[in-house]
This record gives structure tokens, sequence and C-alpha cells, in this order.
């Protein structure tokens, strides 16, 4: 149940007078089953701020650290476990967006102003995955999931090239598609190709299905603002079954994670006051569990020594909530 003794608003604004009553009422649990997820002296807890537009969290278990992006400041921010430290990770950055690490632990990230998707080695060394198919440029890789066998999908809705603040503006070369990347191989093939804006990407916890978060209504009247979710089929290499998972309207969603029970944590914004934040549904679709934010909430991911801290970018800043799960995969 909600608190009924304050609204998000009112926790809000003692959240900024450093008063949090307990349990966090920015926490609000929509079925019973969202209730073993919540610590009941757990609060939501800004970690930074002062980013322009805060996106693609990715969690460094090896060295207590997170990194994020800040694209139109073009930079990629790091907080240290440690200490709460923050210090600029990379600039310029390529306006990158989503980021994530691959299966031995380098990461990966999508850059709108380069139109590219890439590895940094662990050397510091940067390596171009890819940028060009069927030798047409890519439009602005977007967010980005790694499979279990390696693989790199990754969406490519071409936001960083509709305007100069988060890249570029240029023409599209390709549509709107979603890839799926060998690295070994460099083979790349289109694994959905009916997406409007495809944008944030996760795998299941058994990595059996995928989910895809479409954007399109931002451009296109009327357009899509819902998730779809697939079947992983052929060894991992192509999807099937297409349909609906969640319908975000009022609002949006952006970048999502599972958990290892299922459950997808999924960043929503501008849907105004009750709905920005994190929308948690179950593996059927029903909405169980809501993190209220103040600011429209870009993307997240699981991290922190346990795996059970969910970090939120949204808007200027970087949230940490501790909760009873852990992230379906690594990392």
């Amino acid at each position: 149940m909600t608190n009924p003794l304050l609204s998000p608003g009112q926790a809000e604004w003692l959240r900024e007078q450093g008063v949090v009553r307990y349990p966090d009422p920015a926490v609000e649990s929509l079925d019973p089953c969202f209730n073993r997820y919540r610590l009941a002296t757990a609060a939501l807890e800004r970690l930074a701020t002062g980013c322009r537009w805060a996106e693609g969290p990715v969690w460094f278990g090896d060295g207590r650290f997170l990194v994020w992006s800040d694209i139109p400041n073009n930079r990629m921010l790091r907080w240290s476990e440690e200490n709460g430290a923050v210090s600029v990770f990379r600039y310029p950055s390529n306006f990158s967006n989503g980021n994530t690490r691959d299966r031995q632990g380098r990461l990966v990230s999508c850059e709108h102003g380069t139109r590219r998707v890439t590895r940094t080695e662990h050397d510091g060394q940067i390596t171009v995955l890819m940028d060009r198919f069927e030798g047409k440029r890519l439009n602005a890789p977007n967010d980005v999931a790694v499979h279990v066998d390696g693989s790199i999908w990754f969406t490519d809705p071409g936001y960083g090239i509709l305007v100069n603040y988060e890249g570029g503006v240029a023409e599209s070369e390709l549509p709107r598609h979603v890839y799926r990347l060998d690295p070994e191989s460099g083979q790349a093939t289109v694994v959905a190709a009916d997406f409007d804006r495809p944008n944030g990407i996760c795998f299941s916890p058994a990595m059996d299905k995928l989910y895809i978060v479409d954007t399109g209504v931002t451009h296109t009247p009327n357009g899509p603002q819902h998730i779809r979710v697939f079947d992983v089929v052929d060894g991992g290499t192509r999807l099937a079954n297409g349909r609906l998972f969640v319908d975000m309207a009022p609002g949006l969603a952006d970048g999502i994670r599972t958990d290892r029970d299922g459950n997808l944590w999924v960043a929503a914004g501008w849907g105004g006051a009750g709905y920005d934040g994190v929308h948690c549904y179950a593996p059927d679709g029903t909405l169980i569990g809501k993190i209220h934010l103040p600011e429209p909430c870009s993307n997240l991911c699981f991290g922190g020594v346990m795996k059970n801290r969910l970090f939120m970018t949204a808007g200027q800043s970087l949230y940490a909530l501790y909760v009873e799960t852990v992230g379906a995969q690594w990392p």
C-alpha cells in the first residue's frame, strides 16, 4: 500500500530538506507481490546532479563504480561507491548514450556523434564494432544489450541526428532497425524491422526473450509508445512471435532491465508527477510497483556489491535505491 501520510510531491520536498519518512513514500506498491522487493529502511537517494540529460548507466563491480552518459555535455561521468565522488570518465564521449559491458567486462557504448557502436578494451583503446550496415551509415545507435553468446544487440532510432543538442543534425541513410552483431565475425543482421523508434532493449533472465521499447510517438502523431517482447530463437540469432508487452501511455518507456524473477523494470517519463520514475512489471505485464522521481527517468541498471541496488538516470540526476532483488544477468 502507498503511505497515506505523504504524497510523492510532499515526500520530495521533505527529501530536499534532508528528511525521509520510512517506508519511503517514493516507493509505491500497486500489487502485494511488489512488497517482497521493497525494503522498509531503504530510501531513494540522489547521488549526483548537474547533468543536462543523464543516460546509459552501467555498473563496474570489479572497480565498485558506476559510469553513465551526460549526452548534451558530450561526456561520461563516474560515481564511486567507496566515497561517493563524481568525476569525468571520458570527454569528449562522442555524445554517447546507452552503455553495457560484454562477457569479458569490456565497456560497449552507443555513440550519437560518430553514429557507431564501440568497445573500450581493457587497456583503454577503443574498437569500432559497427558504424555501417550494407555500406550505409547507422543513424545514431541508442541502447545496447549483450547475449550470453557474446552477440551485441542494439537499437538505432536516430535521435542523435535529429537535433544538435545530443549529437549533430544529419540525413538518415538507413531505416530505424534493431541489429544483432557478432563481434567475432563482424557480421550484422537486422533482427527487427517494424519499429518506428526502437529504444530501450534487454533480455529476460534466461535470455530466451528480448524486450524492446518503441518511442515513435515522439515524432509520429499517434505513434507507438509501448514495449514489445519477442522470443529469441534459432540458437540466439533471430526473433520470433513479437507481441505487445505493455502500452506506456500516457508517457513513455526508455531504458529497461529485468531482475532474476523476470520482472521488467522500466525507466518511465514524460507522463508528469505520479508517472515519472520507474515502473516495475511482472512477467505477465501487470504493473506491480513504482519508484517516483521528480524528473523523467531515462535508463537504469542493477549494481552494487550484491547487485541489489537499482541505479537510475533521470533528467539532470543520478538516483539509487536498494531493493530486495538482483539484476537478471551480469552486468
